[in-house]
């Protein structure tokens, strides 16, 4: 298992581009904020906060969640830039998911990150905290590992089918497109999609 918070105690952290998913900012674009829900929304494995800051200023209420007790620290370090919050807790936890409740879920570099032997476990995590008619709403990292070198991770490759087929007992697939806009390296290799809860 990986020991995330070291990896971050020795700079190990390759996903920490220093700004926003470029996908999400698109989504935001193309979308608006009506598909994000009136309740909070949540940002598994949200390290530094990148992606948490531009859904706060647009006006919704995210929640940064992390393993890491340094990203939390280095997320709430930064200026506030609207209603968000951050937590260090364990996403595929159940006994951390009782009782809470999401409009929306905003996934990045976590459902890659995950041994997909635990991909169904974070699946139902999904449908446990998005409310009826709430959305799943992520940037999924498709082929980050080369032909042959598929299982080596984290981050671990996936598919548009795997990825809806993970999903498909709780969600249905509103949209689905890859990305205009990636970090430099990731063009082609993400997939924008938005499931809403059943």
């Amino acid at each position: 298992m990986t020991d995330w918070n070291k990896r971050y105690e020795t700079g190990d952290t390759p996903w920490e581009k220093g700004l926003a998913a470029p996908p999400l900012l698109e989504v935001l674009g193309k979308l608006g904020l009506g598909i994000w829900g009136n309740g909070p929304v949540l940002v598994p494995g949200c390290g530094h906060g990148h992606d948490v800051r531009p859904l706060a200023a647009a006006g919704l209420a995210p929640v940064g969640l992390d393993l890491a007790p340094l990203a939390i620290a280095a997320a709430e370090a930064y200026p506030k830039a609207g209603e968000e919050s951050f937590e260090q807790a364990d996403f595929l936890d159940p006994e951390w998911r009782e009782g809470k409740s999401y409009s929306a879920i905003w996934e990045h570099t976590c459902f890659c990150a995950i041994n997909p032997s635990r991909r169904d476990d974070y699946a139902q995590a999904c449908a446990d905290l998005i409310k009826p008619g709430g959305r799943l709403i992520g940037v999924f990292f498709l082929t980050p590992n080369e032909p042959g070198t598929e299982n080596e991770g984290p981050p671990f490759n996936s598919t548009i089918a795997e990825i809806d087929a993970r999903f498909a007992q709780w969600f249905d697939r509103e949209h689905g497109w890859i990305p205009e806009m990636s970090h430099p390296g990731r063009e082609g290799q993400e997939w924008i999609a938005v499931f809403r809860r059943k």
